[in-house]
């Protein structure tokens, strides 16, 4: 038997996964058991920001597991607080809480928002406000800020106190705004949702508006932060500033890790006991993020902000002579191909048997979020494969 068989015996039905089995990588490419070999634009979806096995990376973590693998948070261990200073020097932030991935990080960001408002406002103030075709997690908290009902659909009853807007209406926005509302909680460029940017003026309108009113604001940087719009985060882009920014996928170069930063004001909401993470901030996963955190500010960001511009030049110069691909967004190495089509499995699947892989961001956008570390090449190989998906298909 093998191991796809293997898996669909054993590992529970939550994955529509693809047929191949991955087993080694390497920099921006990965190879499966067969030894086939894959452009890899998937990256872990967003993950891999150093690419496969980087060696920094590898080096740290070996040398961190054999100091260290694992002590709780009722000690001080060296590479977690080494992280949250370069996170804390390295943004607008003060104070850092790690835990273990994404959701958790926004649960524990939608925790203080409460427990902050509650303290300095008092116990009506819970209400959070998110936009509609965004994504924040899996667990029940994060799941009620996604504005996605297709993610929510037989998890009910949700928790209360969440309302959902369109994503860049300010005065939708400001129309939600009760006597309840502590918070105001986005991706400045929605991933799951398509590759969506905000708008630099709606980010600024927000923020005025979040100090007009005493709410604090909430950035989702799970997966457009971590250098993979061309700057460390992407609320550098537009000049705008949150009070909470949540961390994840990339910031441990492939370990779990997750973290939310915050200004000591906010942060002020938190007294021992209030939260907690028994793995969050484990000594080896902060060991990678260092050595991730010293390679992005080492010249990997400059990387993707040129292999990016190039990237996507490319795209819109493939639109030309494939009128099926609509739009082409995002900043840096996080990329979405609106297609007119209602699906784009057949494109994946493409691209996939001719060792590319990329992957979707709803029904009909094709996403590409590969290595910061690739090469005008490796950008050139992928268009050049795409072209041929579309090409053989007719569209």
């Amino acid at each position: 038997m093998g191991y796809i068989e293997m898996g669909k015996q054993y590992v529970m039905n939550t994955y529509n996964r693809y047929p191949i089995t991955l087993v080694k990588g390497k920099g921006a490419l990965v190879y499966d058991e067969q030894g086939n070999e894959y452009l890899d634009f998937v990256a872990g979806i967003a993950v891999n920001n150093l690419g496969h096995c980087h060696p920094s990376v590898v080096a740290a973590i070996k040398k961190q597991a054999e100091d260290m693998i694992h002590c709780s948070n009722l000690y001080w261990n060296m590479p977690q607080v080494e992280l949250a200073r370069l996170l804390v020097e390295n943004s607008f932030g003060d104070k850092v809480f790690f835990c273990n991935s994404g959701a958790e990080a926004n649960e524990a960001a939608i925790k203080l928002a409460r427990k902050y408002s509650k303290k300095k406002y008092g116990e009506h103030k819970y209400g959070i406000i998110t936009m509609q075709q965004s994504f924040h997690g899996r667990t029940l908290g994060s799941l009620t800020a996604t504005g996605q009902t297709k993610y929510q659909a037989g998890f009910e009853p949700l928790i209360e106190g969440f309302k959902y807007v369109p994503f860049n209406d300010y005065e939708a926005l400001k129309d939600a705004i009760d006597e309840n509302t502590c918070a105001v909680m986005l991706e400045p460029i929605q991933g799951e949702g398509g590759i969506y940017e905000a708008d630099p003026d709606y980010l600024q309108k927000v923020r005025r508006l979040c100090d007009e009113k005493g709410l604090l604001l909430i950035f989702d940087e799970v997966q457009c932060g971590m250098g993979r719009t061309g700057k460390l985060f992407a609320y550098q882009h537009y000049g705008v500033q949150p009070d909470i920014m949540t961390l994840a996928k990339a910031i441990a170069g492939g370990l779990p890790l997750g973290a939310m930063v915050a200004t000591d004001e906010v942060a002020s909401g938190f007294k021992p006991g209030d939260h907690a993470s028994t793995f969050g901030g484990n000594p080896v996963s902060c060991a990678a993020g260092v050595a991730v955190m010293k390679e992005l500010l080492g010249g990997v960001i400059d990387n993707a902000r040129e292999v990016g511009e190039h990237l996507k030049s490319r795209l819109l110069q493939l639109r030309e002579s494939h009128p099926v691909i609509v739009d082409v967004r995002g900043k840096g190495l996080m990329l979405g191909i609106q297609m007119a089509m209602p699906d784009v499995t057949a494109i994946i699947n493409g691209a996939m048997e001719k060792g590319l892989l990329v992957l979707s961001a709803g029904h009909s956008v094709v996403r590409m979020v590969p290595p910061l570390v690739i090469t005008k090449d490796d950008a050139n190989k992928a268009v050049d494969i795409l072209e041929q998906v579309l090409t053989e298909m007719g569209v």
